[in-house]
């Protein structure tokens, strides 16, 4: 199954592409609620490239690394990469209210559809007051 999450930015195309791929934005955003944060990234912005980021409790219990790989890039308007045994898709539109995002991913099946999506969402929306705080 596949789950969609979206927001738009106010903020112009160039910075919102530039802070959902560069590392030292991704450590800033990156995170679905405030015990935990991004402690390092990276990117290999092409196809075929790798990306990773460490995500981790603040009090230091636990943590993961989200990885993967970019299988088809479109500068300014599409990125899509795997990630285990799934997939995702991220799109960044236009709009006259600024830039949508909106990211379509396979589910899995440790938790459920409606955590799977607050936690996406909970992230998107972190990376929306980062670019609007950054743009202003």
């Amino acid at each position: 199954m596949f789950i969609t999450v979206e927001t738009t930015v106010a903020a112009p195309m160039q910075d919102v592409w530039h802070a959902y791929t560069t590392p030292e934005d991704i450590v800033q955003w990156n995170a679905a609620s405030d015990d935990w944060h991004t402690t390092a990234a990276t990117v290999d912005l092409r196809v075929g490239g790798a990306f990773s980021s460490r995500m981790e409790a603040k009090d230091g219990s636990m943590g993961f690394d989200f990885a993967g790989t970019y299988t088809n890039i479109v500068p300014h308007e599409l990125i899509e990469y795997a990630f285990g045994d799934r997939t995702a898709k991220v799109e960044f539109t236009e709009t006259p209210g600024g830039v949508r995002v909106r990211i379509t991913f396979e589910s899995e099946s440790t938790h459920s559809i409606e955590q799977q999506r607050e936690g996406w969402q909970a992230i998107l929306d972190n990376f929306t007051r980062h670019v609007e705080a950054s743009a202003n």
